[in-house]
């Protein structure tokens, strides 16, 4: 068995990446070290922080002398490292749909998600800081693409054709999650999973943040999943690690169905 005292888990806010690691260990009821990066200062890109993940990407997981990034597959391995519930369903047909849905959270929704997140939190956040500061802080980040992303967000720039194909993506995952979630209680199968899990740390604001696509008239069943995962005890914990506003536009979840 592997010891849990040695994890260490390195992250921003409760939620999108950073929340799927978090989340997961909760569930399992693993002990871990919280590493807070401070993302709208640029933590991730510090010389101390580097020096666990060079790329400069959050979250990371450290486990002993292993070093864990990737979000999604550090679930799976929180899942399979330690006792605790399992989170993959046993099924192998259940477990596809599993990672199915984890996939299309992943490489799909994800991503616009993020676009419109940066668009309307992380640039406005950020933009009135000095601007050589802010150019200097950029510079340092690792990765290209996550140079360009970051100056897009600050600077407003991203077109009008990107935002109108994210916000088109986000309909169509609406209603997938609403097709599916009238079928079966969670999104894999009829047990809660890693899935769901992904699921909750990407759509937990869709009430907030798309109220014209998803309520509790139009997609009855979205929000009752989001509500009974917001309900659980590893939820409320986890969340409670939030420091900015961003963690309370969960609350949202608090209030019943109209």
């Amino acid at each position: 068995m592997t010891d849990p005292a040695s994890v260490t888990l390195c992250h921003w806010e409760p939620n999108a990446n950073s929340g799927k690691p978090m989340l997961t260990l909760f569930e399992k009821g693993v002990p871990f070290n919280s590493h807070y990066l401070d993302l709208l200062a640029f933590d991730q890109h510090k010389p101390d922080y580097l020096a666990v993940n060079p790329l400069g990407t959050i979250p990371a997981m450290t486990h002993g002398d292993l070093v864990l990034t990737e979000s999604t597959a550090i679930m799976e391995y929180v899942d399979e490292a330690f006792p605790g519930p399992r989170l993959m369903p046993e099924n192998p047909v259940d477990a596809w749909r599993a990672r199915w849905w984890m996939k299309f959270m992943d490489q799909w929704l994800a991503p616009s998600f993020s676009m419109i997140g940066w668009s309307v939190f992380v640039g406005p956040s950020v933009r009135q800081r000095d601007p050589a500061e802010l150019d200097a802080a950029i510079e340092r980040i690792p990765m290209p693409e996550r140079r360009v992303a970051w100056r897009k967000a600050i600077s407003g720039a991203f077109s009008a054709e990107e935002m109108a194909e994210s916000q088109r993506r986000v309909a169509l995952g609406i209603g997938l999650l609403e097709q599916t979630l009238g079928t079966r209680e969670w999104l894999a199968s009829d047990a809660y999973s890693l899935a769901d899990i992904n699921g909750f740390n990407l759509a937990y604001a869709l009430p907030l943040a798309q109220p014209h696509l998803s309520n509790d008239t139009l997609t009855p069943n979205i929000l009752r999943w989001l509500r009974a995962i917001y309900a659980r005890p590893a939820t409320k914990a986890c969340w409670a690690l939030g420091r900015t506003d961003m963690a309370r536009r969960v609350t949202i979840l608090e209030s019943e169905p109209a």
